[in-house]
């Protein structure tokens, strides 16, 4: 009796030293309905390394509804090999061309639309906010981004990669912010809260 009282008491501190240990992995992404970035990075106390990084080009897909399908398909896939916490993704800027805003929306509706299938919470945050978490500067450029990345992160991607540095940036900024989240981001973690807040986003809006 003493000993599984021994057995348990070790097991429970074991348990409670992995909980301590274990990092939180954030999956970020850059939408695009041409090329997507994607990164993840893994977060224990003060210290933030990258798991990997890259891009998804999509121009070889003529039909946009393929791309879409693409998009569902390849965030479901980093989130199955990867197990990230929580999905941090830049949301789309109001520009003058509407037509590439409604693709870039669509993009990032699918993105998200993949993380709440597989029950991954949500944060939305403005391309400014990122920017601003991680280089200081709001207005910062995508080759400030990448060098401010390259130089706290120690890490090496060449200038074709930026759209995953955007993601990286996405990923950063989650890891940066308080849990309470500010204004001006959105967490969603579930369908029922998403189409709530985004009534706009659904078909036939």
């Amino acid at each position: 009796m003493h000993h599984q009282f021994i057995d348990n008491a070790l097991l429970y501190l074991q348990l409670i030293h992995f909980t301590l240990i274990k990092d939180q992995v954030i999956l970020g992404i850059d939408p695009g309905t041409v090329v997507m970035g994607y990164g993840l990075i893994a977060v224990n106390g003060k210290t933030t390394r990258m798991i990997t990084a890259g891009v998804m080009q999509l121009e070889k897909y003529s039909d946009h509804a393929v791309r879409l399908k693409k998009i569902f398909e390849k965030v479901s896939a980093l989130i199955i090999e990867y197990h990230p916490d929580e999905l941090a993704i830049e949301a789309p800027f109001f520009g003058k061309n509407v037509q590439s805003m409604l693709k870039l929306g669509r993009a990032q509706g699918v993105a998200i639309a993949a993380a709440l299938h597989h029950q991954l919470p949500v944060i939305e945050y403005s391309p400014r906010k990122i920017k601003m978490a991680v280089t200081g500067k709001g207005g910062a450029s995508k080759e400030q981004v990448a060098a401010m990345l390259k130089q706290t992160m120690d890490i090496n991607l060449t200038p074709k990669f930026l759209d995953a540095t955007d993601a990286l940036a996405v990923a950063v900024c989650h890891s940066l912010q308080n849990k309470k989240l500010q204004s001006t981001s959105k967490s969603y973690t579930g369908w029922k809260a998403f189409i709530t807040d985004n009534p706009d986003k659904m078909a036939g809006k």
